[in-house]
């Protein structure tokens, strides 16, 4: 069988329509009726609910406290549309990136913050990494469908359709048969609708320099 893939040549929020509506195309092709959306402040599943009318839409947001104590980034206005919707929203610690971080003893009183030496390296960082080769959005919507299926709004067993981005809006779409945290190794990514197909942090990574020849002014490793 053939497919097709559309590749975007810059990522952000620009693509976020058209990434919506690849997504709507490809879920009426399959039957598909569970849609993930990663959305932090809940724009675009604010916009989705509109879209996947007739779907179920599940939104996935940072835990409470990722940016300020006690505050969560989704707005009450867009949670409360989502949810008016018969959509859905979770809020939950990063599937992949939460306690595998080296945390930051508090001080005792009095005394300077205890120093950090030495890198920590744990599996999910380096899942993480490697689903970010492909692109951003490939590691978020893997790591959402888990934060999603904890908490029992996805299933495990069906196809579904996720949508993620690089940073805000949506530039990713694939269709996945998400899985649990616990078994994070039975996702499936069958297929990749679209993506960007730069890197979120610039261009594609340049070809190394041919000895002795110094590297252009201004290049840079990707991120």
């Amino acid at each position: 069988m053939e497919g097709k893939i559309t590749y975007f040549d810059k990522v952000g929020p620009d693509n976020t329509e058209v990434t919506l509506k690849i997504a709507k195309q490809r879920a009426d092709e399959l039957g598909i009726k569970t849609i993930l959306i990663a959305s932090t402040r809940g724009d675009v599943a604010a916009r989705a609910v509109d879209v996947f009318n007739g779907c179920k839409v599940v939104a996935v947001g940072h835990a409470y406290g990722y940016r300020e104590p006690n505050k969560n980034e989704f707005t009450d206005e867009n949670r409360k549309k989502v949810e008016s919707k018969g959509g859905a929203v979770v809020f939950a610690q990063h599937a992949l990136t939460g306690l595998t971080r080296r945390p930051t003893p508090p001080p005792a009183p009095g005394t300077p913050p205890a120093p950090l030496t030495g890198p920590i390296l744990e599996i999910p960082d380096i899942i993480a990494s490697t689903l970010r080769m492909i692109s951003a959005g490939i590691k978020v919507v893997v790591e959402c469908g888990a934060m999603a299926a904890d908490a029992g709004q996805v299933p495990t067993d069906q196809d579904i359709i996720a949508i993620a981005g690089s940073g805000r809006g949506a530039d990713t779409a694939v269709v996945m048969r998400a899985s649990t945290s616990r078994d994070l190794f039975r996702t499936r990514v069958n297929e990749i609708l679209c993506k960007p197909l730069v890197y979120a942090a610039g261009g594609p990574p340049r070809p190394p320099a041919a000895a002795g020849v110094p590297a252009e002014a201004g290049a840079r490793r990707p991120a």
